[in-house]
């Protein structure tokens, strides 16, 4: 009982992140049935049991924060610890969506997913502005909290809210160019600690919503930059993958799972919509990619979660 307990009690926002990224493996082998010869149980049972990982978390992080409420504040000290409370919103908008492809039309739990990541944006803000001026430069964890609202047109389209999709990824747009710039600067300057390099492909969740959004709106100039955008960072990333992943496994290997799902999920939309050979080949080789990388990660992730390894190298609160 102190074992479960204490699991509980610790149950690191890192954990969301990876369950982000999950959500997003279950959607891209269920859409990739509308151009390959899979069969959509494959994406169905994936779906299912990521939404279950999901599910399992959010309970225990909300029976950790109905305990301590203060918790929620000493998880958000971190940029990895923000980020992954802000995954929590966005995994609650993807979930939306894929709820959709079953036939359930709930748009409450979009919603709840959007709101969650307006609190947080602004939670952040204020945490942020109480830093001292040396910690509050710009970091690739800021895109899950300040551009997170870019999974709100994935469900939000079909659940009968374009208008208040596009202006929720208007508002992320925003927030995508100000952190870029700014930690595109930094870069120049100095690159990450080995630990903290996975955190750099994050930049390409960004990157492919927003091709996916604007593609989708037939807007296809911009659909097409960010397109070929996120091709030239896919495999700028792929040439670095020895570099990025020196050292092993560690729990930012998270910041990869999301990432290779949304690019992948982009690339099954553009060859739907004609883009023919190319994309094809990006749906195929994200899944090749995505698939043993983010059950690998979540594997990671949850036995060192069983273990309190994980709580313990997040630096995760205690209820």
């Amino acid at each position: 009982m102190a074992f479960k307990t204490s699991l509980w009690r610790s149950t690191p926002p890192a954990i969301f992140s990876v369950a982000l990224g999950f959500l997003g493996l279950g959607m891209i082998w269920r859409k990739s049935s509308s151009i390959l010869p899979v069969p959509t149980l494959v994406g169905d049972l994936l779906m299912g049991i990521a939404t279950a990982f999901f599910v399992f978390f959010l309970a225990s992080y909300l029976a950790k924060l109905a305990a301590r409420p203060a918790a929620l504040i000493e998880d958000m000290r971190t940029p990895p610890g923000r980020a992954g409370v802000s995954a929590i919103g966005m995994a609650l908008m993807l979930l939306s969506a894929m709820l959709i492809n079953l036939g359930w039309m709930l748009p409450w739990v979009w919603w709840t997913g959007v709101l969650t990541q307006i609190a947080v944006m602004a939670l952040v803000s204020v945490l942020i502005s109480r830093d001292a001026p040396a910690s509050r430069g710009f970091n690739p964890f800021q895109y899950l909290t300040f551009v997170g609202l870019i999974v709100a047109p994935i469900g939000g389209v079909s659940l009968g809210y374009p208008q208040i999709s596009f202006w929720l990824a208007m508002i992320s747009l925003v927030g995508f160019v100000v952190i870029t710039i700014g930690y595109g600067a930094n870069l120049m300057r100095v690159m990450p600690v080995q630990p903290f390099r996975p955190s750099l492909v994050i930049v390409l969740s960004p990157l492919s919503l927003f091709a996916l959004m604007y593609l989708q709106m037939h807007m296809q100039l911009l659909g097409q930059a960010f397109f070929w955008a996120s091709w030239i960072a896919a495999v700028l990333f792929m040439v670095l993958a020895p570099w990025l992943t020196r050292g092993g496994w560690t729990p930012i290997w998270g910041a990869f799972t999301f990432p290779v799902a949304a690019f992948t999920s982009m690339q099954i939309t553009a060859a739907l919509l004609g883009m023919g050979l190319v994309a094809t080949a990006g749906a195929i080789l994200g899944l090749i990619v995505a698939t043993p990388l983010i059950l690998f990660v979540a594997y990671k992730s949850s036995k060192a979660w069983s273990r309190g390894d994980l709580a313990k190298k997040t630096g995760a609160s205690v209820a």
